[in-house]
């Protein structure tokens, strides 16, 4: 009888994100198992290396508010060092999904203690000025707080210098889940996600993401690609697939819910 072949190996993920994580969880797990702090110290810093270009990608969301990348890069290597100290890898927590938010918390803390030193560049001084001209006649005219789209082409300026300039003045924070959806008529972005802000900033992030849209059927991959990276409106993607703009939502809402599911960490309430 041929039974040596029942206790072969599995062979490695080929997928580059789950890849990744594969290799941080052994990382992590024999660095956990080490006893010599030599020998621990490598094994993060090779960890903390496979995942750095992460960390600068999510620093790059940052850029143009006043702070130099290279400090921005900093602190999300901050961010990632303390993760990856405190990531627990025998759970089933992708570490990405873990990191990511300790990441982006740590660049936010950033902003908020030191943003009394920060100066705003005079480009977006110039155009904060320009938006806060602007808006108070876009309000009157439209019944609502225009939309990114709209105050850009009111000022004749690119959406994302717009968007910078809000982010600079503090403006963007309090209006980005509660202005309309382009196109949407007056459908507030979180009451469309249905998830509170912290859920959502997790979705934004392509690494965290990438082995749970991969379990999606391909129409809702579809769906998701065309929402949130083609940035077409509901009625337009009910349109293409075939469905009502009601039944779009209730779509996004389910896919959401399951994505953030997935990649969420567990709570503590499972003792």
């Amino acid at each position: 009888m041929n039974t040596a072949q029942s206790s072969t190996t599995p062979e490695p993920p080929t997928d580059p994100a789950e890849r990744r994580d594969h290799e941080t969880r052994s990382l992590l797990s024999r660095r956990a198992a080490a006893t010599d702090d030599q020998v621990r110290q490598a094994l993060l810093e090779q960890a903390i290396e496979l995942n750095l270009g992460i960390a600068h990608s999510i620093a790059s969301r940052f850029h143009g508010r006043g702070v130099e990348a290279d400090d921005l890069n900093q602190v999300a290597s901050l961010g990632l060092v303390k993760a990856a100290h405190s990531y627990d890898p025998t759970t089933d927590t992708p570490f990405l999904a873990y990191a990511v938010p300790t990441i982006r918390g740590e660049v936010k803390r950033y902003f908020r203690d030191c943003s009394w030193t920060i100066r705003i560049p005079r480009r977006l001084q110039e155009l904060q000025g320009s938006i806060g001209a602007a808006r108070p006649g876009l309000v009157q005219d439209l019944h609502r707080e225009p939309t990114l789209r709209e105050l850009a082409d009111a000022i004749g300026a690119d959406v994302e210098d717009v968007t910078a300039a809000l982010s600079a003045d503090g403006c963007f924070a309090v209006m980005s889940l509660d202005r309309p959806l382009e196109g949407d008529a007056a459908v507030p972005l979180a009451e469309t996600l249905a998830v509170d802000d912290t859920s959502y900033e997790r979705f934004e992030n392509v690494a965290v993401l990438e082995p749970a849209l991969n379990s999606l059927p391909p129409r809702e991959r579809r769906i998701v690609t065309l929402r949130f990276v083609e940035e077409q409106t509901q009625a337009d993607i009910g349109a293409e697939i075939g469905v009502s703009q009601m039944q779009v939502s209730r779509l996004l809402r389910g896919i959401l819910g399951r994505l953030r599911r997935r990649i969420e960490p567990p709570t503590a309430a499972a003792a």
